[in-house]
């Protein structure tokens, strides 16, 4: 029944507090005005990219941990109907104890150097040098949702709107992932421009040029026939 469910799945949601550090950074992001927001896809498709590495690395000497799924890949879906960007990979994915610790709960050593770094006024797009460019995320979104599947654990999803704690449950309601990480950005409501086809390509043009893994473009429009079936189904590949 409807009920149970519902109360099964508060049973599998924890909801963690951030580290004071992290907290503070994100507090940072949010209420502060940057110019150069963009330097949020960057970020995300720079991560991918490690996830990915890192699976190719494992596949070296076992060849099996690609079995979920072979093809090893970035793809971006802009959904304007529903305001979001995802940022999808087929790399290492998280497990629970990874969304947990890396997403909140441990502060990398490069927090509270960024922190002071932006007091100091340095740039925003700084924030991969410190380790922390997943938080630039909340440049543009107001919720992010992880969704995580790993070879050695369940899919599990990580929600944050940044309001000092985050929740990872199970993840059973998104669509099943072979291995890999799916960034669903929830965007601000003057955010749209990110979820333009042109200005997307030409951020990853400028800021991903040598990532070495192919990035797949899917933007579903509102009016669905503006998409070709053979364009929704492969993406358009950013050269």
């Amino acid at each position: 029944s409807q009920i149970s469910s519902t109360s099964r799945m508060t049973e599998d949601t924890q909801t963690f507090s951030f580290a004071a550090d992290i907290s503070q950074l994100l507090s940072l992001i949010i209420n502060t005005f940057y110019s150069n927001k963009d330097v949020f896809l960057r970020e995300l498709i720079s991560n991918a990219s490690d996830a990915l590495d890192k699976i190719r690395y494992l596949s070296l000497t076992d060849a099996s941990v690609l079995e979920a799924e072979p093809n090893l890949e970035i793809r971006l879906i802009a959904d304007k109907t529903n305001n979001t960007l995802t940022i999808c990979d087929t790399g290492l994915g998280m497990t629970k104890a990874d969304l947990v610790n890396n997403l909140g709960t441990i502060a990398k050593s490069g927090t509270k150097a960024f922190i002071e770094a932006l007091q100091a006024e340095a740039d925003v797009s700084m924030i991969g040098q410190f380790g922390v460019g997943f938080y630039a995320a909340y440049l543009v979104a107001d919720q992010v949702d992880v969704h995580s599947k790993n070879n050695e654990d369940e899919q599990h999803v990580w929600s944050s709107s940044a309001g000092g704690s985050f929740s990872v449950s199970k993840d059973t309601a998104y669509e099943k992932i072979g291995r890999g990480t799916h960034i669903v950005l929830h965007m601000k409501d003057d955010m749209g421009e990110f979820l333009e086809e042109k200005r997307i390509k030409e951020l990853v043009k400028t800021h991903s040029e040598f990532i070495g893994f192919p990035i797949l473009l899917q933007v579903n429009k509102e009016t669905e026939k503006e998409v070709s079936d053979d364009e929704e189904e492969d993406g358009d590949k950013v050269e």
